[in-house]
């Protein structure tokens, strides 16, 4: 008999509280969380007497996920189990964000959870059921094509097309003001940080050898790429963004020659995307079998596909600069 469990947000978290009941159906508690079991996923399955398992190297059928714990810092990874209408646990506190903020809703989401946030459900609270239905993006139906005239339906036509932009309108805006903005203001304090401090000048004098040559460059992308490596450091891309804040100071102080800027930043970004190779083979609705060999095939090849595309940026750098 499975065991019902009440998890609310932890402090800065959003959303729920979600009651998790595990069945006989969906009965697996999974942890896409960069590789591993995490403990939080370990003692859930603990208390409801379901299975823990690792989604980031097993492919597990979504159709017998209880929930899916991850640890996403606002990309796409947030919105994705949400939009399936499956029971995510986020362990940062991260509320709706990422291009599929609007499917991150309280009925389904939960952040900021730690094993405090833990407890056994009294058996008043509604448990919390996942399916497989999304919100909707579709207008109502058109009942009555054959009955319009010609100008019925240019109008109506034109009305969609309108919609259409005006909604990408909305999108923008939100996208710049929930991402971009607060992005261009984490990395103005890195940057004061970094020179009031003088950490940047105590981290250039390392990174600086690496990004000023070739060979340097494809050691620094091996380092990158190295499998156990990425899935670490690829969540919200943030030591690409604080490496190449570096590295930009270094070409416009003149220690690191421009034409090294371009294979730097394939150098520098060789994990991307390592945190959310599962997470994309799901939104494909790939096979389990299709993600358990997949993500090993992807991370692995990024040693290989990381000092090429570092070797072309740098024949391709002739004549930038």
């Amino acid at each position: 008999m499975y065991k019902a469990v009440k998890i609310s947000a932890g402090r800065g978290g959003w959303g729920g509280p979600l009651v998790i009941q595990p069945t006989d159906e969906k009965n697996m508690i999974v942890s896409v969380t960069g590789g591993g079991i995490d403990p939080l996923t370990k003692k859930i399955a603990e208390m409801t007497g379901a299975e823990a398992a690792d989604g980031f190297t097993k492919g597990v059928a979504e159709n017998k996920i209880a929930v899916v714990i991850i640890d996403c810092g606002g990309t796409a990874r947030c919105g994705v189990y949400p939009k399936k209408r499956i029971p995510t646990i986020n362990l940062m506190q991260t509320g709706p964000s990422g291009p599929l903020a609007k499917f991150i809703t309280e009925d389904i989401y939960v952040s900021g959870v730690k094993t405090e946030n833990l407890s056994f459900a009294d058996g008043s609270e509604k448990v919390t059921v996942g399916g497989t239905s999304e919100v909707s993006e579709s207008g109502s139906s058109d009942t009555g094509g054959a009955q319009q005239g010609i100008f019925v339906r240019i109008g109506k036509g034109v009305g969609v097309f309108v919609g259409k932009f005006f909604q990408a309108g909305r999108d923008t805006i939100d996208m710049v003001i929930r991402h971009i903005l607060p992005f261009m203001a984490f990395i103005s304090v890195i940057i004061g940080i970094v020179n009031g401090t003088g950490l940047g000048g105590i981290i250039a004098k390392g990174v600086a050898p690496l990004a000023g040559s070739l060979p340097g460059m494809l050691i620094l992308s091996v380092i990158c790429a190295i499998p156990f490596v990425s899935p670490v450091i690829g969540p919200g891309a943030v030591i690409a963004q604080i490496v190449g804040v570096l590295v930009g100071e270094q070409i416009a102080s003149g220690a690191i020659k421009p034409s090294m800027a371009l294979p730097a930043l394939f150098a520098i970004d060789a994990q991307v995307g390592g945190d959310f190779v599962p997470v994309g083979l799901a939104l494909g609705e790939a096979e389990p079998d299709t993600v358990s060999a997949g993500v090993p095939a992807v991370l692995f090849s990024r040693l290989i596909t990381g000092p090429v595309s570092v070797v072309i940026a740098y024949f391709f750098s002739f004549g930038l600069y």
